[in-house]
């Protein structure tokens, strides 16, 4: 049933979904579709209750990000494979149970492998804005890869949501770019951060001493970020370059600390690839001729990046060792994060005059150091990529250091009570490395 037009496009109800998308997904698709709050709950609920009708006789390939929703569970994948460069938020489930297909790359690299066909794209689920004057949808709270997944695509279908809002950058669609358009069932997902510790207070605080005014930020996902962002309210002028920004974005701006104004790229306009907040990020983002969401290619673009005026990478870890390595996948043996951009936000940062690449982790966790003498998981960001490393208890600035240097710095940051160990083991590391430890 349709229930109203919309720029000449007929936008149907979430009634007989099920049906509409079984005339469009073929058994053996690989479906794609906006991650953490741009998941379009109303299309993913109907497409994983009625999976087995959809997949038929075959099965269905999901890509999956960062989770904002338990949408995806493990029993799930009696018709469904699940594979992606993350296992964030609740998706860390579907790696517990050994039904997450781990696409271990850079994020940066996902659009150029959708578009060379070694990434299948032949669904897109869409979570849409309300339409403009013009009958342009826009993308709302993500762009990141999915322009790339929409170009390859059989299918596109949109969720429109009166939620979500109406924000620049591109792609804007019509309705003729749609096989199917219907009306959420559902508000847009949100995703809260908890309040800040002590050791996130404290890692805030070296971090913001860091930046200086003017200096362009880039932040990773996590309550890390959020508690950096709400500790440099008092700086001017800083401006926005990111992959991921949440609710710490919005107030940062509206305490007047977020102009753009200085910005050699984009100058008064703030880039971000995707909203991961709550309704007062949408509220701010929505028609605010500040902000832009652009597409991963332009994000995590290096030449833009390096050309960023003091670009702050500020990006967090699970673990990292004495000579710099950084582990942000696994811990406890459990695929929980992703190569993700770091890699190439660091790289940028380096690149940046004036630029800080930041890697940041509280010293331990339930009793154990995060400063390592090996890591516990894959290498996700090799050392000669590290710059400078914050917890709690300081700053170990890394670059053009050598490793002997490297290791005390980083033992004069972990927790206290973990230093004397890894200073022993710190020993028996730089002898593999024939190098000098004082």
């Amino acid at each position: 049933m349709s229930t109203r037009s919309a720029g000449g496009a007929e936008v149907h109800s979430a009634d007989g979904l099920a049906e509409r998308l079984q005339a469009l997904v073929r058994p053996g698709d690989t479906l794609w579709w906006g991650q953490a709050t741009a998941e379009p709950l109303t299309l993913t609920r109907a497409l994983v209750a009625h999976r087995q009708a959809l997949a038929g006789e075959g099965r269905l390939r999901v890509f999956v990000g960062i989770a904002a929703s338990d949408t995806l569970q493990p029993v799930q994948a009696d018709v469904l494979d699940f594979f992606g460069y993350a296992a964030g938020g609740a998706h860390r489930a579907l790696a517990q149970a050994g039904v997450l297909d781990i696409l271990p790359c850079h994020y940066s690299q996902l659009p150029g492998l959708i578009e060379q066909g070694r990434l299948p794209a032949d669904v897109v689920l869409l979570q849409l804005s309300p339409p403009d004057a013009q009958g342009r949808y826009s993308l709302g709270q993500a762009c990141e890869y999915l322009p790339a997944a929409i170009a390859r695509a059989r299918v596109v279908v949109g969720e429109v949501n009166p939620e979500v809002p109406w924000t620049a950058g591109g792609p804007l669609l019509r309705a003729e770019d749609f096989a199917l358009l219907v009306d959420a069932a559902h508000p847009p997902l949100a995703l809260r951060r908890a309040a800040p510790g002590a050791a996130e207070l404290a890692i805030a605080a070296h971090i913001a001493g860091l930046v200086e005014d003017g200096a362009t930020l880039q932040l990773g996902v996590g309550n890390l970020p959020e508690a950096v962002l709400a500790a440099l309210h008092r700086h001017r002028d800083l401006g926005l370059h990111s992959g991921a920004v949440g609710d710490g974005v919005a107030a940062l701006a509206e305490a007047g600390a977020l102009t753009n104004a200085r910005k050699t790229r984009d100058t008064g306009t703030g880039i971000a690839g995707i909203l991961m907040g709550s309704a007062a990020l949408r509220r701010w983002a929505h028609r605010n001729p500040a902000l832009q969401l652009r597409d991963t290619r332009y994000t995590h673009d290096a030449q833009v990046l390096a050309d960023s005026h003091r670009l702050a990478a500020i990006n967090a870890a699970i673990e990292v060792d004495l000579t710099g390595q950084v582990n942000a996948e696994v811990a406890g043996g459990v695929y929980v994060g992703a190569v993700g951009g770091a890699a190439d936000f660091l790289r940028g940062a380096a690149r940046s005059r004036g630029g800080l690449p930041i890697v940041a982790l509280p010293a331990s966790h339930q009793g154990r150091s995060r400063i390592v003498a090996r890591l516990s998981g894959p290498v996700s960001t090799a050392r000669s990529d590290a710059g400078l490393i914050v917890t709690e208890h300081g700053v170990a600035d890394l670059r053009g250091q050598p490793l002997s240097r490297r290791v005390q710095r980083l033992v004069d940051i972990a927790a206290p009570e973990h230093r004397a160990a890894l200073a022993h083991e710190a020993h028996a590391l730089l002898r593999q490395c024939g190098a000098a430890f004082h």
